[in-house]
């Protein structure tokens, strides 16, 4: 898969009732531009405000998801949420002219067919991830609802139901990778307990529901006086049970279609963590409440590492150049070579390691008692990383020296000290011009920015002698 932003081709459009409020609603995705994200638009209401998917406007979990931001409400949006994950979108623009989307069959399926039907774009931006690096758990003890991300090249989920019922027993569901979304989850319809139905029913909820748009497990006896409340609820002369337990005659998709529904709310309701997540996610008895909960703590991490800023580089991977590959393109040696190694290399930017040991002769001199790297040897150590960008691109560099020119907004945000490992990462703020380099550079020490600065430098040719 592609990591550049992604949103539709062109805008599409479906009508249909909503499950709770049972009001016929038009539903319009179109197209939106990088860094938009998923935007509900109420056309019904003066001023067509809008509400961002975003869990830090979740205000119910009870039977579907709702937003509410200044008043303005977007129920049920799950599925629809779930859909656009699962196309590979970025950014789209939802506009209803009802509170709650259709609920079609109770699945995903028309969504994505839908969208499919106009096709997807890439755009010009590459997407951000919340890669998790370490476990992060939520646990509600009222249900025993438990949700786990752990590290993860991809995006999985992994869900396990458990309903203590004869009619619906524990279930597991498994997706290794969103490209599997479309064939093995979008179909999973939504479900309902026949106790559950009734309630809802006796509370003016599902007016939209019909036999086709969701499953109803029965798990007590159909009395007379529960067939004549269906009946009228459905519009159906009849009502009765099949022999798998389920209401009516509506055939299951798969044998665990309650297990693959529940995952489909999972990836609907992380949708609102705001960005896409590289991890493996462990949803024991999820259920709304849990998934927004565990989005929030997402929300929240997404947050934490864009502040720090920190790229996520493999120290493991074998490098681009070792410490004999440097000095074949360096002039600089030791005790002034300040890298080790460089780890990625491209036209416009450069990532180096440099290990601070106790044997730097600078740490002789410069505060003994308390060792610190000194600042103006951060900010050399950089250049010499930018020099490797500009050294690797010509056929004899040991012909060529890199000067600087200009250092402009510089600043230490922590010490480095012995045993810390810095990593430099340059960027071209524009293309090289006439043996002028101007470059953004950032030194970073475990989660943190150490140093950062604008540099200026020129290639200049040596003088033959």
């Amino acid at each position: 898969m592609s990591d550049m932003q992604k949103t539709l081709q062109e805008e599409v459009t479906l009508s249909g009732i909503g499950l709770h409020t049972g009001k016929e609603v038009k539903l319009t995705i179109k197209p939106a531009k990088e860094n938009t994200g998923f935007i509900f638009v109420r056309t019904d209401l003066e001023g067509h405000p809008q509400v961002e998917a975003d869990v830090n406007y979740v205000v119910a979990t009870e039977r579907g998801t709702t937003l509410e931001k200044l008043g303005v409400k977007i129920t049920t949006c799950e599925h629809l949420l779930a859909a656009l994950v699962g196309c590979d979108i970025d950014n789209a623009i939802l506009e209803m002219d009802a509170s709650e989307p259709p609920i079609l069959d109770g699945s995903s399926k028309y969504f994505v067919e839908a969208i499919e039907s106009v096709g997807v774009v890439e755009q010009s931006i590459a997407r951000e991830y919340l890669v998790i690096k370490e476990v992060l758990t939520y646990s509600d003890p009222a249900t025993g609802s438990e949700i786990t991300i752990i590290p993860s090249d991809t995006y999985e989920i992994t869900t396990m139901v458990d309903f203590g019922t004869k009619v619906l027993g524990t279930q597991n569901a498994t997706m290794k990778n969103i490209s599997e979304f479309k064939e093995e989850i979008s179909s999973a319809r939504t479900f309902s307990f026949l106790h559950e139905l009734e309630m809802l029913l006796d509370h003016g909820l599902i007016k939209g529901g019909d036999i086709s748009n969701a499953i109803v497990y029965v798990d007590k006896d159909l009395t007379p006086e529960t067939t004549e409340k269906l009946k009228k609820a459905f519009g159906k002369d009849n009502v009765s049970i099949r022999p798998n337990g389920i209401l009516d005659n509506l055939n299951l998709n798969y044998p665990n279609e309650a297990a693959r529904h529940k995952l489909l709310d999972v990836i609907g309701d992380l949708a609102l963590a705001g960005v896409k997540i590289k991890g493996k996610v462990i949803a024991n008895k999820p259920g709304h409440y849990v998934n927004t909960q565990f989005a929030k703590r997402l929300n929240r991490q997404w947050k934490l590492q864009k502040k720090k800023n920190v790229p996520d580089f493999d120290l493991t991977k074998e490098p681009v150049f070792d410490i004999n590959g440097i000095m074949r393109l360096m002039p600089h040696r030791p005790p002034f070579l300040l890298i080790d190694k460089i780890l990625e290399l491209s036209d416009s930017h450069v990532v180096g390691l440099k290990n601070v040991t106790m044997n730097e002769p600078f740490f002789v001199g410069h505060f003994p008692k308390e060792p610190v790297m000194p600042g103006v040897l951060q900010v050399e150590a950089l250049a010499q990383t930018g020099g490797i960008l500009v050294l690797a691109s010509v056929p004899d560099p040991e012909n060529y020296s890199t000067y600087f020119i200009k250092i402009d907004k510089v600043k230490f945000k922590r010490k480095v000290v012995p045993g810390d490992t810095i990593i430099f990462k340059i960027e071209l703020i524009e293309p090289i011009r006439r043996g002028i380099v101007h470059m953004q550079g950032y030194g970073y020490v475990g989660d943190s920015v150490a140093v950062e600065a604008e540099l200026m430098a020129q290639v200049a040719k040596n003088k033959v002698e």
